[in-house]
């Protein structure tokens, strides 16, 4: 069986030990064995980093441009074997998996552009005689922790800004998705850039990501995970002076009101609460309706969801995939039997499937399920699940909607159903929530805009498009007397 290494100062060099790499649809299917490093490896891909930090920080902007738009191009190629090698190891549908590597081919090829856009200002001074420019500057040795949810485009859109904006990078991917980031390794150490200005170290978070928080060498950390460990690395990098950006979930909100298109609303609310197994930090999880829709959005939705097909995420017609691991199945499953305890109805679904293909293999499979009559403080309402559970809730009118919508610890997204412009356009501005979605899906977003959200959803500047360089570039004002 094949074994990767972590890649370190432009080398591929072995872990301390190795760790199987599962397929969640087929639990015999091991895809490889992947390195766990320590403490001692991410010393050496800082040391590596912090040294080529001097000539790559004032490197040519044309030859930043060409390696992040060669890396782009390869991903792009090979977006279908990528694809397939992601849905083997993460779960998600192989169409859904394919165009997760095109938008990391995307992103890619964004940021080749955004080194040729790199700009300053150039102001008078308040003082005769002085001019003033405003200038951007890379920060240095930037560490990033990634999620198995998204497990090359997350990567992708950490690495690519840090890159363009002239960093050096050190990247612990998560354990248990590591296939799809080497394979990324691997484009982007073939693509010309120097030895050390990125590396890879797979292994346990707690092992590699505390070394990475912990080194006084690694400028700035990006993490995207759970919000107890992203507290975690808020106070460590606050402790040591190190900027920190943090993405850490959701429990969005999906409100339907009474003149909202009834097909629409369940088709979108299916979209959004149950593909990609529900293991999307965007997608809803509370759907919020009014008094006079509930009954017949309720019996559309349970429709909508009967036609659900749950399978190997390769296979032709699967709809959703497994969920990724024994234990996150564990934990939608207890999910659900404490929203029951809590007074909930289970509508439908809400228990572990065989696989539908008729192959007989062992996976991580889960029926969706649907939760009604929820109230707003249980802990359905309350904590992210990260799985296909969706739970409704009943309330009288828009404005209870909005309340409800905004009455949660998360901010990340939320998304109205309505054909009224004035409910619609209320709700763009009073949502609390980084992204806003209007008769949309509240999970799907662009590369090339701004991704993040409020309160305990997000922490630092924002991820992508124009707005990343506000986390991987620091602000240098100079003055000159003419």
């Amino acid at each position: 069986m094949t074994t990767h290494n972590n890649l370190i100062n432009g080398s591929w060099t072995p872990g301390k030990t190795t760790s199987p790499n599962t397929n969640p649809s087929d639990l015999s299917d091991v895809i490889g064995q992947y390195a766990q490093g320590d403490a001692s490896d991410v010393d050496a891909a800082v040391a590596a980093a912090t040294a080529a930090f001097p000539a790559w920080s004032v490197s040519g902007i044309q030859a930043r441009h060409d390696a992040l738009d060669k890396i782009g191009n390869e991903i792009l190629a090979r977006k279908e074997e990528l694809g397939d090698l992601l849905a083997r190891e993460e779960g998600k549908t192989r169409p859904e998996a394919i165009g997760e590597v095109a938008r990391a081919g995307q992103i890619f090829k964004f940021f080749a552009g955004e080194c040729l856009r790199l700009a300053g200002e150039s102001l008078p001074s308040v003082r005769p005689g002085i001019g003033v420019e405003i200038t951007r500057e890379p920060v240095g040795v930037v560490g990033l922790i990634t999620p198995w949810n998204f497990p090359i485009a997350i990567p992708a859109w950490k690495i690519a800004p840090a890159l363009a904006f002239g960093n050096c990078v050190v990247i612990k991917p998560a354990d248990l998705v590591p296939g799809s980031a080497w394979a990324l390794a691997d484009i982007i150490h073939r693509s010309g850039i120097p030895a050390g200005v990125f590396n890879l170290v797979m292994g346990r978070g707690r092992i590699i990501g505390d070394a990475l928080v912990q080194h006084p060498d690694v400028a700035a950390i990006s993490f995207t995970g759970s919000v107890g460990v992203g507290r975690g690395i808020a106070e460590a990098c606050v402790k040591s002076g190190k900027k920190v950006q943090l993405e850490m979930g959701g429990k969005n909100p999906q409100v339907v009101l009474d003149d909202a298109d009834l097909a629409q609303a369940v088709e979108l609310s299916a979209q959004s609460c149950f593909y990609s197994t529900g293991q999307r930090c965007t997608a809803s999880s509370r759907l919020i309706v009014t008094d006079k829709i509930y009954p017949a959005f309720v019996q559309a939705l349970q429709e909508r969801m009967a036609k659900i097909k749950v399978g190997d995420a390769r296979a032709a017609g699967t709809d959703i995939g497994p969920v990724v691991s024994q234990a996150q199945l564990e934990q939608d499953l207890s999910y659900v039997e404490i929203a029951q305890a809590e007074g909930a109805v289970l509508a439908t679904g809400g228990s572990r499937i065989a696989c539908h293909t008729g192959s007989g293999k062992e996976g991580f499979f889960m029926q969706p399920a649907l939760l009604v009559d929820s109230t707003p403080q249980m802990r359905i309402n309350r904590e992210e699940v990260f799985g296909p559970v969706a739970s409704v809730i009943r309330v009288r009118d828009y404005e209870e909607a909005l309340a409800v919508a905004n009455d949660t610890a998360f901010g990340l997204s939320a998304g109205i159903a309505t054909t009224s412009l004035k409910y619609a356009s209320h709700f763009k501005r009073h949502a609390q929530a980084g992204m806003v979605m209007v008769n949309l899906p509240t999970a799907g977003v662009d590369y090339h805009v701004p991704f993040g959200g409020r309160k305990g959803s997000s922490y630092g500047p924002r991820e992508q498009g124009r707005y990343a360089q506000e986390f991987y570039t620091t602000v240098k004002t100079a003055y000159t007397l003419a």
